[in-house]
Order: structure tokens, then C-alpha cells, then sequence
């Protein structure tokens, strides 16, 4: 497959990456308001030039040159009052960030970037970090590394794709600014992992730790040094953002789809969707929903 175009594919609001997509980089001149719109990848967005606002469940954002914007799956944005608004986009799949990228977890900085610092603090699926000049020139540069791999047959150029990638994350994760955390706990990232594998098994505290060989209390303390969150709090926002992938890529009930993801409460699961994204699951799969994903 050759990344000569985007490798994205927009539906009802939906963005999607075509079949077989990894990774992509380029520029886009926002002259006029962006619609409202969610998207099945990770999506990095830093301002270069001009202005406007960015509209997101977080409430409304100035944006001027060197502000950054990364978005979980799920996270809906776009933007407005634009003038003159230039922004270098960076997207890539989650496949590649849970498969390839998987070891990022264990990395303070970059665990924070990608895995965590998007749900701590009630920030929903969206991290924000400006750049100075000197951290915009490097990060552009991986960037347009990265984007000159768009002429390169992907079988050939793997590697380079993901290795550029990889350089563009290491330097906006030493620029966001985040204190370094611990390294993360080997059972960190352990029960990350065995709560992803199965959101809708109906987890508890004690279970996990138990699974992991812990007591409750300890798994708590390590988990919130390294995450900002204890492992409950990870577990809802893991579901959250499968849940929106499913509202907008399938035509299941929405009932099916909370037990799918582990709250066969309906009435839990609407408060819980409706607090994260400001709004209803019907409202957003009526936003974005798209039927031929």
C-alpha cells in the first residue's frame, strides 16, 4: 500500500484509517470552521500558524502556533473561528499503539502521553502541551520525516514509518512538560493489560489483585503513582472509549453494547458516557455514527 494521500476516510462525521494504514503526517489550512467529528485512531494536532478554537467535551479552546492537541480514540473535536489556522496532523492506529508501541506503558514520559495523562484528571480522552520554538522545529522534523514515507510502498518501509513515529512521541513527550513519574510496576502494566483483554468481565478490586498476586490496597498505591488514576477509574475510561468505537461502528443496541463493554446498568452506563463525553450514547452515535465502517 503506498501512502501517497491521507490514508483516512471521512463517513457522517466519522473519521476512519483505510485497511492496513499505520501511521500518517501532514499540514492542513483551516480557513473556515472543521465540523464537530470523532475518529477510530490516536490523532495529534499541533498548531503551527494562525488561530482559532477547539470545540471537544472539555469545553472550548483557544488555539494559537506551538499548542498541541492529542486525542484518545473516541474523543470527538474540531474547530472554529479559524484564521488562518495551519496545523500539522500526526495519526496512527491503535493497533500499532497496543501492538508495537505496546512497551510505551512502561515508559514514564511516554506512558503519560499516550496511555495515561488523556484520562487523568477528568481530561476525557484528550491531552493538551504547548511546544516553544525549539521543540516545534524538532518535532516538525519527525513529522516530516515521517510524512515523506507517504511516496513509500509500506511492505518496504514498516520499520522507517514506525521508528519516525516513534522519534516524533519521544520528543513531544520530553516537551509536554510532565514531571517524570516512576517507572512504571512490572504489575502496572500487567493489569492494564488483563483489563483491556476483557473490559466486560465483571472486574473488582480484590479479584485483580488477586490475579496479580497483591494486596488490594498496595495494587491501589502503585497504580495511582503511575497512572494518576486507581485501576477501577482505568478500567471505566478503557470502557468508555470502546464503547464509543462500537456506538459509531456497528448497529448494535446500545443496551448490547454496555454489557459488551461491562455495565449491563444501562442507567449506569448513560451517566457514565453522557459525564465523559458530554453527551448521550444515542446523541453521539446519532453525531457520528457510520454504518459502513
Amino acid at each position: 500500500m503506498l501512502l501517497a494521500e491521507p490514508p483516512i476516510e471521512q463517513v457522517d462525521g466519522t473519521l476512519f484509517f483505510t485497511d492496513g494504514s499505520l501511521a500518517w503526517a501532514g499540514r492542513y489550512l483551516h480557513e473556515q470552521a472543521h465540523p464537530d467529528h470523532t475518529h477510530s485512531f490516536v490523532e495529534i494536532a499541533i498548531v503551527v500558524a494562525g488561530s482559532g478554537v477547539h470545540r471537544s467535551p472539555a469545553g472550548p479552546r483557544p488555539l494559537t502556533a506551538g499548542d498541541v492537541v492529542l486525542l484518545r480514540p473516541g474523543a470527538w473535536h474540531g474547530y472554529g473561528d479559524c484564521s488562518g489556522l495551519v496545523v500539522y496532523n500526526c495519526c496512527f492506529s491503535v493497533d500499532l499503539l497496543r501492538r508495537e508501541l505496546g512497551w510505551t506503558r512502561d515508559d514514564p514520559l511516554l506512558g503519560h502521553l499516550l496511555w495515561t495523562g488523556p484520562y487523568a484528571h477528568n481530561r476525557r480522552g484528550i491531552l493538551v502541551a504547548r511546544l516553544n520554538d525549539a521543540e516545534m522545529s524538532v518535532c516538525s522534523g519527525h513529522l516530516d520525516a515521517l510524512g515523506r514515507l507517504r511516496e513509500r510502498p509500506m511492505a518496504g518501509y514498516r520499520a522507517d514509518i514506525i521508528g519516525h513515529l516513534t522519534l516524533f512521541l519521544a520528543s513531544l513527550a520530553r516537551a509536554a512538560g510532565q514531571p517524570p513519574s516512576p517507572r512504571a510496576h512490572p504489575a502496572v502494566t500487567q493489569a492494564m493489560t488483563l483489563l483491556e483483554a476483557d473490559p466486560a468481565h465483571p472486574w473488582t478490586l480484590t479479584e485483580l489483585a488477586a490475579e496479580l498476586h497483591l494486596a488490594p490496597g498496595y495494587l491501589v498505591r502503585l497504580f495511582k503513582t503511575t497512572t494518576g488514576l486507581p485501576p477501577m477509574a482505568y478500567l471505566s475510561q478503557h470502557r468508555l472509549e470502546s464503547a464509543a468505537t462500537l456506538l459509531v461502528r456497528s448497529r448494535e443496541p446500545i443496551t448490547q453494547i454496555a454489557r459488551a463493554v461491562g455495565w449491563p446498568d444501562q442507567n449506569h452506563f448513560a451517566r457514565r458516557f453522557r459525564a465523559h463525553y458530554g453527551l448521550s450514547a444515542s446523541e453521539y452515535r446519532a453525531r457520528f455514527s457510520n454504518a459502513s465502517a
